[in-house]
């Protein structure tokens, strides 16, 4: 068998009990949470990721997404049973959305990209799923379709952009990780837990923990984050929005008073049992680098929401993605713009 087989094989047997662990999470009912009034509302974002914000060049360099949250009650009658026999009483609704992810090395000046770091990368994928919305619980469940690799146009997205910026061109993308399709199944469930409100200054402070599990062709993993948020309307969402993987509160939200906002921070652990970015096509030889099974972020940042439009601002640090990465903490920074309609 060859070697990245072999490494494949041991790292989903690694990966077996932290799944159990978050299905175990996720199962957890919501027995003494209401259903919040129903939202008629279509929502609409765009989002950016970058490592501009951090003021590097590396790594998870870049992501875009086009999300479509569709109204509540629109669910089919097959998949509302479903969901409804999963996670019990509560809201639901479907969400669309469709990103790209670019990883590069440091050096993307080298024509040789160095074997030792992270080798170049992109997704691109369609997701399709269920958010199930209570009082005090979001829960998420859905299908990622897509495709790894010279086909999901990372060279020319980065290339093109740098074109027209006048930046440098990242010479090294004819070595990017080979094709390959992705599918991925995601679970994931968020608890909102107020913790005190304060009537005089008329602020909120809640705690939101969270776990989410992954598993698929491009990222098998099982993520555990707790986010505590301060400011005004916190029932509003579920916290900003992030794209996968990353601590999220989804596209969708319903203001609950004119003007809303809150600033956070939080912290999430991941183990990850393969990345495909990293570790390469599975039974092909090919770039790859040894990827590290537990990874930590921390993050802070703002959330807006007035006149239907939600703006939110976070700033991540995260610990080394894989064996021999240099540099300290990697930095990225993620804006989201939402609409109702």
């Amino acid at each position: 068998m060859p070697k990245v087989a072999e490494e494949f094989s041991r790292h989903r047997k690694i990966f077996v009990l932290p799944v159990c662990a978050a299905a175990m999470l996720l199962a957890a009912g919501s027995a003494h949470a209401g259903t919040p009034l129903p939202d008629p509302g279509t929502i609409v974002t765009i989002q950016t990721e970058n490592d501009v914000f951090g003021h590097t060049d590396r790594n998870y360099t870049a992501g875009i997404r086009l999300g479509v949250m569709l109204p509540t009650g629109e669910l089919p009658g097959v998949l509302s049973d479903l969901d409804h026999s999963i996670w019990g009483e509560g809201l639901q609704r479907l969400y669309l959305d469709i990103s790209q992810s670019l990883f590069t090395p440091k050096d993307t000046a080298a024509v040789t990209p160095d074997p030792k770091d992270r080798p170049y990368a992109a997704v691109l994928i369609t997701r399709l799923g269920i958010v199930h919305t209570t009082d005090l619980t979001q829960s998420v469940v859905g299908l990622g379709l897509g495709v790894l690799g010279p086909s999901a146009e990372g060279e020319q997205l980065q290339n093109g952009f740098h074109d027209l910026i006048g930046d440098p061109r990242s010479n090294g993308w004819h070595a990017q990780i080979k094709n390959m399709p992705v599918v991925q199944i995601l679970a994931a469930r968020t608890w909102r837990l107020p913790l005190l409100t304060v009537p005089v200054a008329d602020l909120e402070l809640d705690a939101m923990p969270s776990v989410s599990g992954t598993v698929g062709t491009w990222l098998d993993n099982v993520q555990v984050g707790f986010q505590l948020r301060m400011g005004q309307g916190l029932d509003s969402d579920f916290g900003p929005v992030r794209m996968s993987p990353g601590l999220t509160g989804t596209d969708a939200y319903m203001p609950t008073r004119p003007f809303v906002w809150y600033v956070f921070a939080g912290a999430d652990g991941q183990a990850i049992a393969w990345d495909s970015t990293l570790d390469g096509n599975p039974f092909r030889s090919g770039p790859h680098v040894s990827s590290v099974p537990l990874v930590g972020e921390m993050e802070v940042g703002f959330a807006i929401i007035a006149y239907g439009l939600r703006f939110s601002y976070t700033h991540v640090l995260q610990t080394a993605e894989f064996r021999g990465q240099r540099g300290g903490l990697f930095q990225f920074g993620s804006v989201a713009v939402a609409a109702r309609f």
